[in-house]
């Protein structure tokens, strides 16, 4: 019986391991993103990814790391407003066109001095 038991407690602990495992750190819930001159942007990044729900619409551009922008920039692999105007400013217009809730599309907006 005592064997019984220590084997339900592992087997347990491996499955609650497991779960742990498969649930994906997701980020923080707000980020903020170097905006350049213009001043930095407070970026609601899980009400991005409940409303996206792909992870690769903003990732495919840029690595999930902290500073990942303003390095790419630095290394000249993103270019000034690409950012902006090639992803958040469209996929806000599209939403509004579209009657949906969207967010911002004018630039101080965003960017915070």
């Amino acid at each position: 019986m005592r064997l019984k038991a220590i084997l339900l407690l592992i087997s347990g602990i491996i499955l609650i391991t497991a779960i742990a495992a498969a649930v994906q750190n997701k980020g923080a819930e707000n980020i903020e993103i170097y905006g350049g001159k213009t001043g930095k942007v407070s970026f609601p990044h899980l009400q991005h990814q409940e409303t996206l729900g792909d992870c690769n619409i903003c990732h495919d551009i840029f690595p999930q790391e902290s500073g990942s922008i303003k390095s790419l920039k630095a290394q000249g692999k993103l270019k000034k407003k690409h950012v902006m105007n090639k992803h958040c400013i469209k996929c806000h217009r599209a939403k509004k066109s579209a009657g949906e809730k969207a967010g911002p599309t004018r630039c101080k907006e965003c960017h915070k001095k």
